[in-house]
């Protein structure tokens, strides 16, 4: 009887009710019969997974740091350009499976982040808004500030966004205060704080890094914080290598959301990768700053090694 249950439901694909009519035994009956064909062997259920090497860094990492997930792609045979397109695909598949009605997103600068917003496909959400998280970073790199990636997001995905007019850095902490002191640019703000999901990347703390590359923070500022601990910058952030927020004064003339307004955004999605990003991946996942990681899998190899053998201070 089990066996011939078993054949009805897995191989001819007959749902219980329909096993019911035709043998004469209850619903749950049939349910009962299926759980023993399971428990004594005569089922064994086989998973074909072209993914198990990825999944396994991807658990990996995810228990190594205690966040709730982790996207690896597997890039290891293929160039940087066509592992930066497989990871833009796999975030904004991502994103779109997360984002629900009315959704508030909180978009960062970045190449990278850009490319995602490349990869969105129109979505059926209804009254989803983006926002941008940041100023605008210096005169160089326009077309990946947050200004624009939250247009291409909105655009893309036929949906409602706002600007933020405004720069990322200002001259002193006084010119700050004038900024947030406008109320368009404060609403903006506080709109990207009450985000129900945010994307956002890991930079380096390096004169490699798009900040200063963009010429939002020029190579003695990118010194001074280095000096002082930082070792990755997350939105108007730094962070040591324990993933602890430092206190910089470059901070005080930001214009933009810290990590620790990201604290009460539900799902923070952060995408990175690169050798050179190897310790700041390490202490953004220290500090638990984001929910998601999407990464590759010669980074997410070099990010778990990195952890084992330069323990946080």
């Amino acid at each position: 009887m089990l066996v011939k249950i078993s054949s009805f439901y897995y191989l001819d694909g007959m749902n219980q009710q329909e096993i019911s009519v035709r043998l004469g035994i209850s619903r749950p009956q049939i349910s009962r019969l299926l759980a023993a064909a399971k428990s004594e062997g005569i089922v064994q259920i086989h998973i074909r997974n072209p993914f198990s090497e990825e999944q396994t860094y991807e658990r990996a990492i995810s228990e190594t740091f205690g966040i709730k997930d982790v996207i690896v792609v597997n890039g290891q045979n293929s160039d940087k350009s066509i592992v930066a397109l497989q990871m833009a695909n796999a975030a904004a598949a991502l994103l779109e499976n997360m984002i629900r009605d009315r959704d508030v997103v909180g978009i960062m600068a970045g190449r990278t982040i850009a490319s995602v917003g490349r990869e969105m496909s129109p979505s059926g959400k209804k009254d989803v808004q983006y926002v941008p998280m940041i100023g605008g970073w210096g005169s160089e790199g326009a077309v990946w500030h947050a200004n624009s990636n939250t247009r291409v997001f909105a655009e893309r995905t036929n949906s409602r966004y706002l600007l933020l007019n405004a720069p990322a850095l200002v001259a002193s902490a006084e010119a700050r205060n004038h900024f947030l002191n406008e109320q368009e640019i404060s609403e903006v703000l506080g709109k990207a704080r009450k985000a129900s999901v945010a994307l956002v990347g890991i930079g380096q703390v390096s004169d490699r890094s798009a900040i200063v590359q963009s010429g939002y923070v020029d190579k003695e500022g990118i010194d001074r914080a280095r000096d002082i601990g930082a070792v990755s910058n997350i939105c108007t952030s730094f962070l040591n290598t324990a993933g602890e927020r430092i206190e910089n004064e470059a901070e005080a003339r930001m214009i933009g959301l810290s990590v620790d307004d990201l604290r009460d955004i539900p799902n923070v999605v952060a995408i990175a990768s690169g050798n050179d990003k190897i310790e700041a991946i390490t202490a953004a996942l220290r500090g638990r700053w984001m929910n998601v990681l999407v990464t590759d899998m010669a980074t997410a190899k070099q990010v778990l090694d990195w952890h084992r053998s330069h323990p946080a201070n």
